[in-house]
């Protein structure tokens, strides 16, 4: 791996993968809204960093932004508390900001050999391993993002045979994101978190693009 774009890269694991593909030797070009103003839920703003990086190539691409609060509204506990304004903001950022950042920046990925976008998902966003309801609209939006990513690698399939599209699970890393609820789960460093995703990354084959894996290497079910 020689160039790496980091979407997101204020974020705590954005900064952690962006320190060890450095320390790797790889170039790293990073992206985020309080650096560079880049917005993934205005389709402009998306769109006119993509631009600016036209000409450019990587072997890499990783969107780690998301959010599972957005303007104060938390996880829903139960149908009743669905609000659609609250959905939409979901949706906006963790399901239409992925597509747009595939839209506008996966074509910079390398056109010949092997060839990585990723993007930041969560296991609550599977809908077969959901046994405990609640959280719709950040689960929705993750399904959403999930489904996206899996038909853009059967689309970019085509364009390049060594492609690798795939949604991945963090863990539940301290940031925070999960401040508020990590309480009740094992929690992992941004630094450990960085590093068995690199590690799953490096060991994905073009057979697996389509798919949804966890920073332990496990396969996630849709």
């Amino acid at each position: 791996m020689r160039d790496a774009l980091i979407i997101g890269a204020s974020g705590g694991i954005g900064q952690a993968m962006t320190r060890l593909l450095q320390a790797r030797g790889v170039a790293v070009t990073g992206l985020s809204r309080s650096a560079d103003g880049l917005d993934l839920t205005d389709g402009s703003s998306v769109a006119e960093h993509g631009q600016a990086l036209a000409g450019r190539s990587f072997d890499l691409i990783l969107n780690t932004t998301g959010a599972l609060v957005i303007d104060g509204h938390q996880p829903e506990k139960t149908t009743d508390a669905i609000d659609a304004d609250a959905m939409a903001a979901q949706f906006a950022l963790n399901a239409t900001g992925a597509a747009l950042t595939i839209r506008h920046f996966a074509p910079l990925l390398h056109r010949d050999g092997r060839a990585v976008f990723g993007s930041l998902s969560a296991r609550v966003g599977s809908i077969g391993d959901n046994r405990l309801g609640g959280w719709v609209a950040y689960r929705a939006a993750k399904a959403a993002q999930n489904q996206i990513l899996r038909t853009a690698a059967i689309e970019w399939k085509r364009r390049n045979r060594h492609s690798i599209f795939v949604a991945l699970h963090p863990g539940t890393v301290e940031t925070p994101l999960t401040a508020k609820y990590a309480a009740r789960h094992p929690t992992i460093t941004p630094d450990r978190s960085a590093e068995a995703l690199l590690g799953v990354i490096e060991g994905l084959t073009p057979e697996d693009t389509g798919s949804f894996w966890d920073w332990k290497g496990q396969r996630v079910p849709w």
